[in-house]
């Protein structure tokens, strides 16, 4: 389970360590492209949701490798998975069902990785 676990984590972090960093590098223009729903934000919101992405990408992984402050790996995955909850909300309101269906995934890794950390298999 342990190494479930640290799958669930390192797709975790992949995902959205390339999520954030593209919301943190790119300008609002550029991202309406690929990511409609930017245009209920400005951009300095934007550039904050990439800055949560990244920290939740470090968080899952980081302090589970170095073994300081592993609990943190826990709480970043229970963040992760609030932030699936929370984008999963935008998209419903805009009307894109479509869009709910990786939300749902990654929420289902995050809270995984929550309950396995918090749980029976943590550091």
């Amino acid at each position: 389970m342990n190494i479930a676990l640290w799958i669930a984590a390192g797709l975790l972090a992949a995902t959205f360590a390339a999520s954030g960093l593209v919301k943190v590098s790119r300008s609002k223009e550029d991202l309406m492209a690929r990511m409609p729903f930017v245009e209920d934000f400005s951009a300095a919101q934007v550039r904050a949701i990439g800055v949560v992405e990244v920290a939740g990408a470090v968080g899952v992984i980081l302090p589970g490798i170095t073994k300081i402050a592993p609990m943190l790996v826990p709480l970043a995955a229970t963040g992760l998975a609030i932030t699936m909850v929370l984008a999963a909300v935008v998209h419903i309101r805009r009307g894109e069902a479509r869009q709910i269906a990786p939300n749902v995934v990654l929420f289902a890794l995050a809270a995984f990785v929550a309950w396995g950390r918090f749980g029976p298999y943590a550091f």
